[in-house]
């Protein structure tokens, strides 16, 4: 089961966020909360693959920099992506230069065109994969059904670093679960920001 520490101000959060004033931030106004634009979810599954291996902290401190190496994430252009950006991105510190990385966001960007001309949305397509919330506390887990579902459907269609840990990861930060602790401050926040989503 996921626990609970009081924060700076007193109130219960995720004991996890509370090693970092970077994960504070990052669970009180982004962790959990339902995200529907498209741009945003490419970013982030890309964002989860080059994760892969290391910590979130990482990710997180550079993310800045990823948004600026990449065009904001703009998946048409970085659909259009050559040899010589794979060589600009490797040179490029303020990343994680791993080319195995680099190119599945380029062809990530390419699959997810395709996907848009044939779903109409990423947002659409990953709802299909929303886990049913019963209520029951939230566990600590690397993977669900659904995010192995998900990255199959993924994997089917030629996206690359999108297996199922890394999916859940996406899923639980895109708000496709909410795995915050039934005891902690943003679990309701979220929950109430989900239900306006829906309206």
């Amino acid at each position: 089961m996921i626990t609970t520490q009081p924060g700076p101000d007193g109130r219960l959060r995720c004991s996890w966020c509370l090693s970092t004033p970077e994960y504070l931030a990052y669970h009180d106004t982004e962790w959990g909360f339902p995200v529907t634009d498209d741009r945003r979810l490419f970013e982030k599954l890309c964002l989860e693959g080059f994760q892969s291996g290391l910590s979130w902290r990482t990710i997180l401190m550079k993310r800045e920099n990823f948004r600026k190496a990449f065009d904001g994430f703009d998946y048409r252009l970085v659909a259009t992506y050559t040899e010589s950006d794979v060589q600009r991105l490797l040179q490029d510190a303020g990343i994680v230069r791993h080319r195995g990385k680099i190119e599945a966001v380029i062809n990530n960007a390419q699959r997810m065109i395709e996907l848009m001309e044939q779903e109409g949305s990423l947002s659409a397509f990953v709802q299909r994969f929303k886990p049913a919330d019963d209520g029951s506390a939230p566990v600590v887990r690397p993977t669900c059904p659904e995010s192995e579902a998900l990255s199959k459907a993924l994997k089917k269609r030629g996206w690359k670093f999108v297996g199922p840990t890394t999916v859940y990861a996406f899923m639980q930060a895109m708000g496709l679960v909410n795995d915050h602790a039934i005891d902690c401050v943003t679990r309701q926040a979220v929950a109430d920001f989900s239900k306006e989503t829906r309206k």
